[in-house]
């Protein structure tokens, strides 16, 4: 769904992650098999360009074979300031050469056991006939000789490592987990370069969703704006009446507008949806929480009575906005989206033991690029719980594969994301102006919320399409925090 909007792109969005990349070898092999170490680097070479994608900048150092390179390299790493290392052994090498490289740079290590080929022709090789060469040719296939040495010394360096074995070339399992590495880290880059606007206050009395905003920006390095509306109203004021026309048109090219939505809500909503574009502009914001009585100030409650629109334009930019002030799941929303799965605010609504399904939703803004065809827009005489009237939308998500992710604060002061994954099914919804679908899982509607609500999330999560709990774990692995998977 193209969704139209003069809103820049989040800053962000505009970071990028650097993957640090060297093999390693042995220096006192190369006069004695010639044409070995040439090999050895065509090898590291052929990861780089397997590594390579949009949004990945690739600090390759080549081979390291000697305890004076690897210092060398360990510089050239830490100056880069690289989010991930990939080490690739392709040949034995001393840990005294691989330590220096990856100790000062302080991230984890993904060590990287590939053979050249699925299996050695041993025909061919006995053939040879001059065991120098032979010797040499087994050397390249020598990746795993080091790799449990290596293991041992970062194990006692205190330095997070995650092996990966299999082959070079034509071996989609083991390139799909060094592919779902190179997408949690790039996730990980993502939170740490993010703004997260707050505006307004917690909703009173929602003990669940309160958060250490402090703890939120030492795991996942977010920048937080505190906000106040004041700073909307006032951008409201500035709004023309051509820039409000503009955007009620814009509405009804991206949403399915109802008919008996009154035209000054759809302008009072375009209105905030313009003020709000300047608003993340200003702050250059990739994720905002938001939450306000609006009670008491007409202007007040007229700006945060007309949000959804707006709000849920930009969800579906890729600058999610949770309601109620939800700071945890604001960012497994960003998390989410970063993954390129959407991640739409939701929470349980109902049971339907009939077809074993659970229905969450939630009012205000929805993720729209990620709904079951066009979402649409109601008239709402009241927001239940909360102060005002206006319009809201209605959406179901794709049907399909879809992941859940819940980032709890724990008793111990710490974070942990829970995840699962399920299926947004068809079939009946309420058609009450909120979000609303249906998803089953593999373990049944009625044990999933049992084991779901056992671990103590909050009671808002984040929805996205796609099954992404292999990825969220290496994020959590990335971060240094826990993953749950509900199954």
């Amino acid at each position: 769904m193209k969704i139209p909007s003069s809103l820049p792109v989040p800053f962000s969005n505009n970071s990028s992650v650097r993957l640090g990349l060297f093999g390693i070898g042995l220096d006192a092999y190369w006069p004695q098999f010639p044409g070995l170490k040439e090999r050895l680097e065509g090898y590291v070479d052929r990861v780089a360009q397997k590594l390579a994608r949009p949004g990945v900048e690739i600090v390759n150092v080549g081979l390291v074979d000697h305890p004076d390179r690897a210092r060398e390299a360990g510089a050239e790493f830490r100056r880069a300031d690289v989010d991930l290392i990939f080490l690739y052994a392709t040949t034995y090498a001393l840990s005294s050469t691989v330590l220096p490289v990856v100790r000062r740079a302080k991230v984890p290590v993904i060590v990287l056991n590939l053979v050249p080929e699925p299996a050695i022709d041993y025909a061919k090789f006995n053939a040879l006939g001059d065991r120098v060469k032979m010797t040499g040719d087994w050397l390249a296939f020598c990746a795993a000789c080091p790799v449990p040495e290596i293991s041992n010394v970062f194990q006692r360096a205190g330095i997070p490592f995650h092996p990966i074995t299999g082959v070079l070339e034509n071996d989609p399992a083991c390139w799909n987990e060094v592919d779902a590495w190179v997408d949690a880290a790039r996730v990980a880059a993502g939170m740490a370069h993010n703004r997260l606007g707050l505006l307004g206050h917690y909703y009173g009395g929602m003990l669940d969703i309160y958060s250490d905003v402090t703890l939120q920006c030492v795991t996942f390095g977010t920048h937080i704006e505190m906000l106040e509306v004041e700073e909307l109203v006032a951008r409201r004021r500035d709004v023309s009446r051509a820039a409000i026309e503009a955007r009620v048109a814009e509405f009804h090219e991206v949403f399915e507008v109802q008919g008996d939505c009154r035209a000054e809500d759809l302008e009072e909503a375009a209105r905030t949806a313009v003020a709000l574009d300047r608003l993340v502009a200003d702050y250059r914001l990739g994720s905002m929480a938001y939450f306000h009585k609006g009670s008491g100030m007409d202007e007040c409650e007229a700006a945060i009575s007309s949000i959804i629109l707006g709000t849920s334009q930009l969800t579906g930019r890729g600058i999610p906005v949770a309601g109620e002030y939800e700071v945890k799941n604001v960012q497994a929303m960003k998390i989410m989206d970063l993954f390129g799965a959407g991640g739409s605010f939701t929470e349980y609504y109902a049971m339907d033991y009939d077809d074993d399904v659970v229905l969450m939703g939630h009012d205000g803004p929805g993720h729209i690029a990620i709904a079951e065809g066009k979402t649409k827009v109601r008239p709402l005489e009241v927001y239940h719980g909360k102060v005002g009237r206006g319009i809201s939308v209605e959406m179901a998500v794709k049907h399909g594969p879809v992941t859940l992710l819940s980032v709890m604060e724990r008793r111990d002061g710490t974070l942990a994301m829970l995840c699962a994954q399920g299926e947004s099914v068809p079939g009946p919804i309420l058609e009450i102006g909120n979000t609303n679908s249906r998803y089953r899982f593999p373990c049944g509607a009625r044990e999933f919320v049992t084991r779901w609500n056992a671990a103590g999330p909050a009671h808002h999560c984040a929805v996205g399409v796609g099954h992404l709990a292999n990825k969220i774990e290496k994020l959590g692995q990335l971060l240094g925090i826990e993953t749950i998977q509900v199954s």
